[in-house]
């Protein structure tokens, strides 16, 4: 992506000339005087505001400022310093700040100063505050780079980003010149991104001996980075007051009811203070969410009403961001409950969170190379976790943590650590990634875990189903253009198919719109039949895939020719859509077009609408998503997946399920084990384009099923040698017409 302040709030230009004017007073003798008493920014040359003073107080009553001296004589005589803190206590915000000053202090020598984050709000929060606590402008001294948002220049000295971000900038950069010292922040969150960067920083380290790294972790991880870097300086930030913590152990197994009893009975004490409740899943926020409005409405009118505020996981696009509205109600009615089943890092710089319930269990996804699918398996939280959840209360010292569980449970049940998600994911993209920086001589990446060899094995042979890889296991050609796209592998490759088939409009759209939070919004009690007759409007007879290109060209219709963004987000609003899902994948598709423009891919004009676009569009998905094929097996709904024996359903979202048309034979997007199998994102396709298209030795190594036999027979059908045999019977049979026959043959 270009450098540029996509986003970015504020503006620089506003403050950057007033020195000059400062420069220029000749007549006031008194007024050059008083200036030159102000102290100067030295990031920026501009004096010091008042606001910047108010912070630095609150600055230095966090608790890692005590070891600031510390910090800085560790950063000076040593290439790795390691920084273990709880969450509030400041090392996300400060320590960035004061890598800044080191560079500052070398005149960026070496680059500047790198920050990244597992959680993109997390960046982009950072960034805001920084850049206010250094009273600079955001997204020019410091900025932020999350994915398919860039709020930085080439005179940015702290950057905050995404740890996939980073990792991207090493295919371009694989010793990250630009930076004179590197920050991986919440690295016991144990991401892929975030493992993969301890590793390969190892090398980056030995080639550049001026580079520093600094780790910041829980202690929780302490022990195993220490062992893992070596005999390397170790920051400790003592640990903030304790907090009350009050387990019910009985009101596990009637968990809802008990948090919803407790929400209740909180706000009938009148006493002060948010709530924030952690979930187990997405389903249980939205059905908390339906209850407590409900009964919210019959509480004591004296004690205001509940604004509950659902916080959904990364891929709702629902962080919160108090609006007028919201903050007007939050100051009439006094009391938030936010809902959410994240690790609760939004909340972090909350100071109105008096109250946290916590369930102790969450879902997650497992991912099973077997079958090529995750599955959604409900499990205790760790210990890591559970304290981090207990820190939002923070300098709260009349704050309590309800843990709906015992203290043997969160002992004995409870892992010391969070699973890491390298052990538990799909690795096809990272061993994609590993491929391309292996062509900078980067390849070797001493993990902190080692991934499961079986999903190695998994992601390597899908890669070479891609071909992605030559025959000697390294990119091939296809395999580096597939890089250069921000997807997931399989999509990248229906992009480049797109070329070959002349669609690639159409599938940078539907690439853009899986990629983006769901476009659906989340439906209230009640809304199920209008939002579904509102739906109906854009579904198309081939399939989920070809629906989104209608909603996002009727979203792009209404952007165009509306007077204001107002007037966008009511026809959202009025149709049920995700507003802001749609502007994520409007910006997305910008960045992708991007792409194709600048590795110079061929680009045809659109041809949405006849149907042999509509044939070249399955072409190209079927390219990428061939290994995600299903058949109906009993004409009634249930299908059988073709790699493995997993039954599912279509989505109740789907536009065949809506209007109760079950095709045979289709191409799936996504699929989960859970209670609902569920199959989503579906086109209907035929049996002979997929042999057409399949890689023959994929199509071999398949397991025997019911559908590989239909296949096999669609493939002798298809095959040359056998059409000349049914035209050889049909001339025994038929003489008089053999000469003209054979002559058609």
């Amino acid at each position: 992506m270009e450098e540029q302040g996509l986003g970015c709030p504020g503006s620089a230009s506003e403050k950057r000339y007033f020195p000059e004017s400062l420069d220029s007073s000749d007549g006031d003798e008194e007024g050059v005087l008083a200036c030159e008493d102000l102290e100067l920014n030295p990031f920026d040359g501009l004096p010091y505001s008042s606001r910047y003073y108010k912070l630095l107080k609150e600055r230095e009553d966090l608790p890692i400022w005590k070891e600031k001296y510390s910090f800085m004589e560790n950063l000076l005589q040593n290439q790795i310093v390691i920084v273990s803190g709880d969450a509030r206590c400041g090392k996300s915000s400060q320590v960035p700040q004061w890598c800044a000053e080191y560079c500052l202090s070398i005149h960026y020598q070496h680059g500047g100063v790198v920050c990244t984050q597992v959680h993109k709000p997390t960046a982009v929060q950072l960034a805001l505050r920084v850049a206010d606590e250094m009273d600079v402008n955001i997204g020019h001294e410091v900025g932020y780079m999350i994915p398919f948002e860039n709020c930085c220049t080439s005179e940015t000295i702290l950057r905050y980003c995404t740890d996939d971000m980073l990792q991207r900038e090493m295919m371009s950069s694989p010793f990250l010149g630009s930076y004179g010292v590197i920050i991986l922040d919440d690295v016991h969150e144990r991401s892929i991104a975030t493992d993969v960067l301890l590793g390969l920083l190892k090398d980056v380290l030995l080639a550049r001996p001026e580079l520093k790294l600094i780790i910041n972790s829980s202690p929780h991880l302490i022990s195993k980075l220490s062992s893992y870097y070596g005999n390397v300086p170790l920051i400790e930030v003592k640990k903030q007051h304790p907090v009350e913590v009050v387990y019910l152990s009985g009101a596990q197994k009637e968990s809802f009811e008990s948090i919803l009893r407790l929400i209740f009975e909180i706000h009938q004490s009148g006493e002060k203070g948010d709530i924030a409740v952690f979930l187990a899943c997405e389903h249980d926020i939205e059905k908390a969410y339906e209850i407590i409005c409900q009964e919210g409405s019959n509480l004591n009118p004296d004690l205001g009403e509940l604004v509950v505020i659902p916080l959904y996981p990364k891929d709702k696009c629902a962080l919160f961001k108090p609006n007028d509205e919201t903050e007007k109600r939050c100051q009439v009615y006094q009391r938030r409950v936010v809902l959410t089943a994240s690790s609760g890092e939004s909340l972090i710089w909350s100071n109105t969170v008096k109250f946290v319930i916590d369930v102790g269990v969450e879902r997650r996804k497992v991912y099973n190379p077997r079958i090529r699918a995750d599955s959604l398996i409900m499990q205790p939280i760790s210990q890591s976790q559970a304290e981090i959840r207990k820190q939002i209360l923070g300098s709260s010292s009349s704050g309590k943590l309800f843990c709906l569980y015992s203290e043997e449970f969160a002992s004995k049940d409870m892992r010391p650590l969070k699973p890491v998600e390298m052990q538990e994911a799909n690795l096809t993209s990272m061993v994609l990634f590993l491929k391309r920086i292996d062509i900078a001589g980067l390849g070797h990446c001493d993990f902190m875990n080692r991934p499961a060899p079986e999903s190695l094995m998994q992601a390597l042979e899908d890669l070479d189903y891609l071909a992605a890889l030559d025959n000697d296991g390294n990119l091939s050609e296809f395999g580096i253009i597939m890089s250069e796209f921000p997807l997931d592998p399989q999509l990248s490759k229906s992009i480049l198919a797109s070329c070959e088939f002349d669609c690639v409009e159409e599938m940078l759209t539907i690439a853009a719109m899986v990629t983006a939070p769901n476009c659906f919004s989340n439906l209230p009690h009640g809304a199920e039949e209008a939002a579904l007759t509102c739906w109906k409007t854009f579904l198309h007879p081939e399939g989920d895939h070809f629906t989104l290109i209608n909603i996002y060209k009727a979203y792009q219709d209404i952007a165009l020719n509306s007077a204001s963004e107002n007037c966008v987000e009511k026809w959202c609003h009025d149709y049920f859509l995700n507003c802001c899902a749609l502007r994520m994948a409007d910006v997305i598709r910008a960045e992708l077009l991007e792409i194709v423009k600048r590795i110079e891919l061929p680009c045809a004009e659109p041809a949405f609408g006849s149907k042999e676009n509509a044939l070249n569009i399955k072409k190209a998905l079927l390219s990428g998503y061939f290994m995600q094929i299903a058949r109906d097996v009993d004409g009634s709904g249930n299908y059988l997946m073709l790699t493995h024996k997993q039954v599912a359903q279509l989505h109740p979202l789907s536009g065949y399920s809506i209007t109760k048309k079950m095709p045979e034979w289709v191409l799936f997007h996504k699929f989960s084990i859970s209670e609902n199998n569920y199959i989503r994102i579906t086109s209907e396709i035929s049996p002979e384009l997929f042999m057409q298209l399949v890689p023959p030795y994929y199509f071999s190594n398949l397991p025997p099923s019911e559908s590989k036999d239909i296949l096999h027979q669609v493939v002798d059908h298809l095959s040359p040698l056998s059409t000349m045999k049914k035209e050889q019977k049909m001339c025994e049979k038929c003489p008089e017409t053999t000469e003209q026959r054979c002559t058609i043959q």
